[in-house]
């Protein structure tokens, strides 16, 4: 019995972790679990590192303001727009259909889903006021520069997560970030693509509805 309550209490444990940081991520980026293939990533590490660092700080400075929900809902989608490559975050979670769909659909798209996720994980943050979370190494692959972080929650062992960053819309800008391993590209892909089904594959009816979810 103990064994069962252990188990429990691990996966809750690992729940809380991905939420909190599920969160995050879209506050900041949301990019494409798999990144285009295309040319090396000019950017170094230094500066991927370095602009992990300001999104981090603008988070939590966030996080700790104690300004109301809709204000702190309005700011986070605010850093998704500075920090994040939008228009890849975009088209990597929509998928297959977004390389038939028209520019003027995925600019639609784009816009709605930047605050969709604003709106759908802005509300969680207060839960997880006093966290900190620290850069702890950055290394170069061939499509973008991994930033290695480890976080730490009060109350919860502390855990690390890899930001994934590029330079190819001409400045460092996130693409993904793994919690835990696991890429929340990847989910929100999954989450996404159930909701285009249930609307008949339409792009415009999954835009005008998300302008009123999360």
């Amino acid at each position: 019995m103990t064994e069962a309550n252990d188990t429990t209490s691990s996966d809750m444990a690992r729940a809380g972790r991905r939420q909190f940081l599920g969160g995050l991520a879209a506050a900041v980026t949301l990019g494409a679990g798999l990144a285009r293939p295309g040319k090396a990533m000019a950017q170094s590490p230094d500066e991927a590192a370095a602009l992990v660092n300001r999104v981090v700080a603008d988070v939590l400075s966030i996080i700790n303001s104690g300004r109301s929900e809709a204000a702190m809902i309005r700011e986070f989608e605010g850093i998704f727009r500075e920090y994040g490559d939008v228009p890849t975050i975009a088209a990597s979670v929509l998928g297959p259909p977004a390389r038939t769909a028209t520019s003027g659909q995925m600019s639609a798209f784009s816009s709605a889903f930047q605050s969709y996720m604003a709106r759908k994980y802005g509300r969680r943050f207060r839960e997880f006021i006093g966290g900190q979370i620290t850069v702890t190494g950055a290394r170069p692959t061939s499509r973008y520069v991994e930033v290695a972080s480890r976080v730490s929650i009060p109350g919860r062992a502390p855990f690390a997560i890899d930001w994934r960053v590029w330079d190819r819309s001409g400045q460092s800008r996130f693409i993904d970030i793994l919690i835990e391993g696991v890429s929340l590209v990847i989910s929100e892909r999954s989450e996404i693509g159930s909701m285009l089904d249930a609307r008949g594959g339409s792009i415009d009816r999954l835009t005008a509805d998300l302008r009123n979810f999360g």
